[in-house]
């Protein structure tokens, strides 16, 4: 079951904190910590494993992954001694990585990307691809009567304008390729009409979107239990303070907009209404790829009674999403497998802004992934 992780975005810190966990881990150097497919309830239930997985990829830089491998353990990221240990098998993975292809029209550049992954597939024997995109977050694009209409797209991509963001550009080429698509980021991917007509017209699942790896994780364990209790959430207001490249890119106000709207969304799902506050995102330089969290929560009790709460989160990014890069290029290869095309919702539990009308509360979500690994497992698939 060897199964290419193309990654958009590859030498960014969550690529290449990704295939350094797991190279060691397939060495047997580490242990998986953090893949929820790894926990003791789940482990083996899912075909490919970490081991099966064969890593490529886009990206706009030119950094080798050594390097950049090298510039994360430095800052704390992954330990040194096992950037050491894989180094000769992160170098083959750096010959994998190409340039993001350009063309006069997105449609070229669609077919030039479809053609990567097609050799990527050939040279490397694959099952299947799964592309993943790890890039920087975009802003919201401005509406466009193709994103809505699967035919009227071809025909707009034909043309000099650029009438899809890169996400969703990569998400029409790998559809094209036949290769399912997961978004971690806020992007739009695959989230048009028009291109969740393009998954279902080739039989293939997409996942996303903006993956859960701090606050917003919280968020979804304290809020089901406000609701659940029947206690009035007067306020809820968070400050987020990044670093890294992440951090430096939601300094720009379109892409800080799309990444705070995908956070705040499981509060008036869960809640059932919108309390008030905002989600509120700051880069500072002098955190690196570390991220810190502060949320200040205010309600209602019995009688009218005003409580508040409040929690810090403090963690490394790259270290939390890297592992959930890992399920999730084992789940939706595993759906792939099974026959499943269109939105996967079942994966709601990876993501912020997850796709489809789902519950938001993280135990719900938890029981929908497991009943959807049920339907995938060796077992039920075989």
């Amino acid at each position: 079951m060897r199964t290419g992780a193309w990654l958009i975005g590859a030498r960014g810190s969550v690529a290449v904190t990704s295939m350094v966990g797991a190279l060691a881990i397939r060495a047997g150097l580490a242990a998986p910590t953090g893949c929820v497919l790894e926990s003791p309830g789940l482990r083996d239930r899912i075909r490919p494993g970490i081991g099966d997985l064969v890593f490529g990829g886009h990206d706009i830089t030119s950094v080798p992954l050594d390097k950049k491998a090298a510039e994360l353990a430095e800052a704390g990221v992954v330990p040194s001694s096992l950037v050491l240990a894989v180094q000769r098998e992160l170098l083959a993975v750096d010959q994998r990585v190409r340039p993001v292809p350009t063309a006069p029209t997105q449609a070229e550049a669609a077919k030039a990307i479809g053609a990567d992954l097609d050799r990527f597939r050939r040279v490397h024997d694959l099952d299947r691809v799964v592309v993943i995109n790890v890039s920087t977050t975009e802003p919201v694009p401005p509406p466009h009567p193709a994103h809505d209409d699967l035919d009227a797209l071809r025909a707009a991509l034909a043309g000099p304008e650029a009438i899809l963001p890169p996400s969703a550009l990569a998400a029409y080429a790998a559809l094209l390729a036949g290769c399912p698509y997961v978004d971690f980021t806020p992007s739009t991917g695959a989230r048009l009409p028009a291109l969740d007509a393009l998954a279902r017209e080739r039989g293939l699942p997409y996942a996303g979107r903006d993956g859960k790896t701090g606050e917003t994780l919280v968020k979804s364990v304290l809020a089901p239990m406000f609701a659940q209790r029947h206690l009035k959430v007067r306020t809820w207001s968070g400050v987020n303070l990044l670093g890294g490249g992440d951090g430096a890119n939601l300094a720009q106000p379109g892409a800080n907009a799309a990444k705070a709207a995908s956070k705040q969304r499981v509060l008036a799902e869960t809640l059932g209404y919108t309390p008030q506050g905002e989600t509120r995102i700051d880069y500072l330089e002098d955190l690196g790829d570390f991220k810190t969290a502060w949320d200040l929560v205010t309600f209602e009790g019995f009688l009218g009674t005003g409580m508040r709460m409040e929690f810090t989160w403090h963690g490394c990014d790259s270290a939390l999403a890297a592992p959930l890069i890992l399920d999730l290029a084992r789940l939706t290869a595993a759906a792939h497998r099974a026959g499943r095309a269109g939105p996967l919702t079942e994966l709601a539990f990876f993501f912020k802004d997850p796709l489809g009308e789902v519950p938001h509360g993280l135990a719900e979500q938890w029981r929908a992934l497991h009943d959807l690994i049920a339907t995938l497992s060796p077992e039920a698939t075989s």
